[in-house]
């Protein structure tokens, strides 16, 4: 692999998605275009694999089938976007990776990280994203934005305890990897969030043109 590849997670709120958007604005006007996707989804099939994952259903959905169509929709990401972009040299920049696995699927679901560890390994081989920005901010605070902005969708109708725990397992994964994670407060108004995540979108420029 010879692009870079950057990946952006939190908990519902966190306004990431915002972020992401204003990230690549930045990068493209330095000269670096970033490709921009999303997980679940990100092509045709992915995307209608999330779908399935983010609707409401009158039968529940197991917590194993969730996983597994997780990772279906991964690896026909990989496989039809992502993998071919790095191998063009490109920056690709996700909305989700696999952190939002051992969050949601781990940490919310309860779901053993050992066996998501195994399907990772399987889907991805050593792929691992270059840096992962993690976007941090209070569950109810998260909650709260989250209420305002569209309807809920299955995920996000989730107890607080859940999001609880997905918002510490992503604090977990952080601080065990310093190298390759970055945290931003994300509870303050937009200028504030866009003044510390300023150094690593200088970060990731100075490592692009090396």
């Amino acid at each position: 692999m010879t692009g870079m590849f950057i990946t952006f997670e939190g908990p519902e709120g966190a306004g990431k998605s915002t972020n992401l958007t204003i990230f690549a604005e930045a990068l493209a006007r330095a000269g670096c275009p970033a490709l921009l996707t999303r997980e679940p989804g990100g092509t045709p099939v992915a995307e209608q694999i999330r779908g399935v994952l983010l609707a409401d259903h009158e039968e529940p959905v197991n917590p194993d089938a969730e996983l597994l169509l997780v990772f279906a929709a991964r690896a026909q990401h990989l496989h039809a976007l992502i993998r071919p972009a790095l191998e063009e040299g490109r920056v690709v920049i996700s909305d989700r990776f696999t952190d939002a696995t051992y969050a949601y699927q781990g940490g919310g679901r309860g779901i053993d990280p050992l066996r998501i560890a195994a399907l990772e390994e399987w889907v991805q081989g050593s792929l691992r994203p270059d840096l992962v920005v993690v976007f941090d901010v209070p569950v109810e605070v998260g909650l709260e934005r989250a209420r305002a902005r569209n309807a809920l969708d299955r995920f996000e109708r989730e107890p607080t305890a859940f999001f609880e725990s997905v918002r510490g397992t992503y604090l977990s994964r952080a601080a065990a990897d310093p190298t390759r994670y970055r945290v931003i407060d994300a509870s303050g108004e937009l200028p504030e969030v866009l003044e510390r995540m300023q150094p690593i979108i200088d970060e990731v420029l100075e490592r692009w043109r090396a």
